[in-house]
């Protein structure tokens, strides 16, 4: 009989099936895995064979479920094999590699069949095939189900994401236009002149972002890039003014060293302002009353380095390699959305370049921009 054979030669089938899944490419399984899936299977299998020699059809379908696969009926085989549907998926693995799982056994029962002589009836391989079919069923299903709800999760995320980052720029276009309104009312100064000009440019790239955004729907998800040459003093100098209003705005201090005039830029203009506006917006949210943020821009052999310096609290090294992530907020002031640093992040590899971070607790934080040099580009020094 099948079952009798299955019990006397359990543990020679449990070593076959567990040197079949260790030798399968990529896989690596854990101890639990190689300790519960195979035996409970197959132990499941035996009673299934045991309960129809009996003549115990009920008991029989209750452990590995009908032929046809009822979805309503909740077998001994089916939980087992959607459970261990779900944890292949958390560790990695395919939906090949889980029909693999449960072939695995029947292969190694019918192998050592043939090396042994063993000869079993039609029905007793019905039988088998019929727990086979439901396990991998079950577990295909189950594998299927979760990598879905996987999937929507991440689309979600990444919708919320993106949603999240553009809010935040429109929000970092009006608040700069607002200071320009603000400083316009005041008299202090006119319409005419720098400070329209930061209120031009706000209203720009309102329009720009918004434009962006619609063409991003239409084309799919990803950054257009408009590529341009274009002064790196003269790009400093416009960032710089809308800087200072908020500067003031706040009682900071903001310092800009001076830069050459020859070194040139070939990047998207608008999402490097975006960047460079980010840091500044966060070096002066930490900075605070008092205190002293620093701008400066040159060039190296082969990139371009643009550093915001703060004179902030600092970072830990666990908040420093986790600042970049989105929504996440360092430090005491948690205003904002946590969005400005990876959208910087986010603008900047888009470009080629590269944001890192040097901190200490206690010294501030050191923003370095550093993107490919442009060929145009003449001097080398650096800043």
């Amino acid at each position: 009989m099948m079952h009798d054979f299955l019990v006397k030669n359990r543990a020679e089938l449990e070593r076959r099936c567990r040197e079949k899944v260790s030798d399968r490419p990529n896989r690596a399984p854990n101890q639990q895995q190689l300790e519960q899936g195979i035996p409970m299977f197959l132990d499941q299998i035996i009673r299934t064979l045991q309960a129809e020699c009996r003549g115990a059809g009920a008991e029989a379908i209750a452990v590995s479920g009908p032929s046809s696969g009822d979805p309503e009926r909740h077998a001994e085989v089916g939980v087992s094999a959607a459970i261990h549907g779900a944890d292949l998926l958390k560790l990695g693995y395919t939906i090949n590699e889980v029909v693999h799982d449960y072939g695995d056994l029947c292969q190694a029962i019918t192998d050592l069949s043939i090396d042994l002589n063993e000869k079993f009836s039609i029905d007793e391989f019905r039988t088998l095939n019929r727990c086979l079919d439901n396990g991998i069923a079950d577990a295909v299903t189950a594998f299927s189900e979760h990598r879905d709800l996987v999937i929507a999760d991440g689309q979600a995320l990444e919708n919320n994401e993106r949603l999240g980052f553009f809010a935040h720029e429109l929000r970092n276009h009006l608040n700069t236009a607002m200071l320009a309104l603000a400083a316009i009312k005041s008299g202090k100064v006119g319409l005419v002149g720098p400070t329209g000009s930061v209120l031009d440019r706000s209203l720009v790239g309102l329009r720009g972002l918004i434009d962006r955004s619609l063409a991003e729907v239409r084309i799919g998800p990803g950054m257009i890039l408009h590529r341009s040459d274009f002064s790196l003093a003269s790009f400093i100098g416009q960032i710089s003014y809308s800087a200072k209003l908020e500067a003031e705005l706040l009682s900071c201090g903001f310092h800009v060293e001076q830069i050459s005039s020859t070194l040139m830029v070939d990047a998207d203009k608008d999402l490097l302002f975006s960047a460079v506006g980010n840091l500044l917006q966060n070096a002066f949210k930490f900075s605070g009353k008092d205190g002293v943020v620093n701008l400066s821009a040159g060039g190296g052999s082969d990139t371009i380095r643009i550093k915001v310096k703060d004179s902030g609290p600092g970072l830990s090294e666990e908040d420093a390699r986790d600042m970049f992530l989105p929504f996440t907020q360092s430090g005491a002031n948690k205003s904002g959305l946590g969005l400005g640093l990876s959208i910087a992040r986010r603008s900047i590899e888009a470009n080629g370049g590269t944001l890192t971070c040097q901190s200490k607790l206690g010294e501030g934080c050191l923003f370095i921009i550093e993107l490919p040099f442009n060929s145009g580009s003449i001097d080398t020094s650096s800043s």
